[in-house]
């Protein structure tokens, strides 16, 4: 691989010197450190689409006080999320959410058992779990979900 750098690069360094520049090492630059990408920034970002698949990037900059450029890079760097149009998104279930029903589940089979319950106490279902949201616009129907 070619390490050189591009000829409009060293024309615009050249320019700089003839124009009295003296130092090479880059100037402080305007702006918010990317250092706001922190573990717990990311953390809170995730926690609150996890809360509301349908929050918007403005909601999320006034619920974590963070800017619209860190949130950006958290939910496409580090989260690897994307929105989507749709009415229905299947919500993903933590392991802990998954044990919790596995141990419902379990606890009411032994009611069942016992006769404790009839079988007509019991509503079921099936094993998709998703998450409805009535809405008005087609904008705010876009919700988070993972990549691929």
């Amino acid at each position: 691989a070619d390490s050189s750098s591009s000829s409009s690069n060293c024309s615009t360094w050249s320019k700089w010197f003839r124009d009295g520049r003296e130092d090479v090492e880059d100037e402080e630059r305007v702006g918010r450190p990317i250092t706001e990408t922190t573990t717990e920034n990311i953390r809170q970002v995730e926690d609150l689409i996890n809360d509301d698949p349908y929050i918007t990037i403005n909601e999320l900059e006034a619920e974590s006080g963070l800017s619209h450029g860190t949130i950006q890079r958290i939910i496409s760097d580090h989260l690897q999320l994307k929105k989507v149009t749709a009415r229905y998104v299947p919500k993903h279930l933590t392991n802990f959410q998954k044990a919790e029903r596995v141990r419902i589940y379990q606890e009411n089979l032994l009611k069942f058992e016992q006769g404790v319950w009839r079988l007509c106490d019991v509503v079921t279902g099936d094993e998709s779990w998703f998450f409805h949201k009535q809405i008005s616009q087609k904008s705010s129907n876009a919700a988070w979900v993972a990549r691929g």
